[in-house]
């Protein structure tokens, strides 16, 4: 079982009834102080290049680099695909933009204009579903990780952190909101752990990968398509296929996502984007691209975990917190925010 966390008020609150000890209450107040004072995870406008090579860093039992912990994307969230650092459609930015080019690039890095090579009718869905994206009189036009949807393959990279844990052939991936499996092999038997059946679409779709290096190369099918790459509308297919790599610096503590698109039933043309990640664990907690609390347990040692998301577990609609139960009968309850 995960260890629970809590704020400090909350903390607080329960050490003046008893329910903690004046030694917990005084060593969470000491690691948050600590915690505090680390730097903030700044949003970089440039991307970080990792090129695919050997692995000289840490491993586990089963050979794979040890890339476990806490990750974030270094550019923006989800707002804008091929502008990251660009408005929401049709609202007013909190600060000036300046000019395009003094922003992060496209996350579309081929084609080099940076937009995502739609047919026309693609094309225009996607302009569809920007021109509703604030007033979404239907429900195709309800952004999906509004109403907690999984982001798909690659767009959970692009909202909050993340953790990545590793175990005997498998890499798994945390999201806030839903997680993703890499079954993996060696590249020569990955017949032997093959995809599941095409009738089967999930929203971050079945992949399958292997360790070469630094790089983890995934392949993923069976995407739903229900999933979307930012607010900015843009989307893929159920015949879409991605090759993924995840290129690993562990000097640096960052990796580069790469992942080229392919479906001709979607798109003119295959397409790649990039999305740049690093550490958060050294950086102070800021509720975004870092959100590791401190957790709260009888010993002395400073324990980390990761915030458990309203998203997570079917806890209950955005924004809106779990639903307790209240009073005396038993169908009584209250949002908790």
């Amino acid at each position: 079982m995960r260890k629970k966390i809590i704020t400090t008020k909350l903390l607080l609150a329960f050490a003046s009834v008893g329910l903690l000890s004046q030694t917990a209450v005084a060593n969470f107040e000491q690691w948050e102080t600590e915690r505090a004072q680390l730097p903030k995870f700044e949003r970089e406008k440039t991307v970080y290049r990792v090129e695919s090579g050997n692995w000289s860093g840490p491993r586990l039992a089963d050979g794979q680099p040890d890339v476990q912990g806490q990750w974030s994307n270094t550019i923006s969230n989800h707002t804008n695909f091929t502008d990251p650092q660009g408005a929401t459609p049709g609202e007013t930015p909190r600060t000036p933009l300046g000019p395009r080019e003094s922003r992060a690039p496209s996350r579309v890095v081929d084609p080099v204009d940076g937009q995502i090579p739609y047919q026309p009718w693609a094309r225009a869905l996607q302009q569809e579903y920007v021109k509703n994206f604030n007033d979404p009189v239907k429900p195709e036009y309800v952004e999906p990780l509004a109403r907690c949807a999984p982001g798909g393959p690659s767009k959970s990279f692009i909202w909050h952190g993340y953790e990545i844990r590793q175990f005997p052939g498998y890499l798994v991936f945390l999201f806030d909101s839903g997680s993703r499996i890499i079954h993996l092999a060696k590249k020569s038997e990955l017949d032997k752990k093959p995809h599941l059946d095409q009738k089967i679409r999930l929203w971050n779709g079945d992949s399958r990968g292997y360790w070469e290096g630094n790089t983890l190369y995934v392949e993923v099918k069976n995407n739903n398509s229900k999933g979307r790459f930012g607010r900015t509308g843009e989307f893929s297919g159920t015949e879409t296929i991605v090759k993924e790599r995840f290129i690993f610096d562990h000097k640096a503590g960052r990796y580069l996502y790469s992942a080229t698109y392919t479906d001709p039933t979607v798109f003119t043309r295959p397409w790649t984007l990039e999305i740049p990640a690093r550490r958060v664990e050294n950086f102070a907690e800021d509720g975004w691209n870092n959100q590791l609390g401190i957790a709260n347990h009888k010993g002395k040692q400073l324990i980390l975990e990761a915030y458990e998301q309203i998203c997570t577990e079917n806890n209950g609609g955005f924004g809106g917190g779990t639903i307790i139960g209240s009073g005396a009968g038993a169908g009584n309850a209250v949002p908790v925010l």
